[in-house]
């Protein structure tokens, strides 16, 4: 067993940032960590392993509809996903 490509059409990127503090939960996310670098937030989940990077690309297939407007993003929830 070893290294397996997932692939997963479409995802929607809703924020590009640089300061990890602005969505960084109190303790850090479980099982990964603090967030202290550049990041990118996407909708939906992203499949494979903590830690493991992943590639984006352009589509090949473009989605066949396209939102007109950007996501608006009114909250960002910064409780501890642990309950502390």
């Amino acid at each position: 067993m070893g290294f397996h490509q997932r692939t997963e059409r479409n995802k929607r990127v809703l924020k590009i940032g640089t300061d990890g503090k602005e969505i960084t939960p109190k303790g850090g996310f479980i099982r990964y960590g603090v967030i202290r670098g550049p990041y990118i937030m996407l909708d939906g989940s992203v499949p494979g392993p903590e830690k493991r990077p992943i590639k984006l690309r352009y589509p090949t297939r473009p989605p066949k509809s396209i939102p007109e407007e950007p996501p608006q993003i009114t909250y960002v929830s910064q409780e501890s996903p642990q309950g502390k």
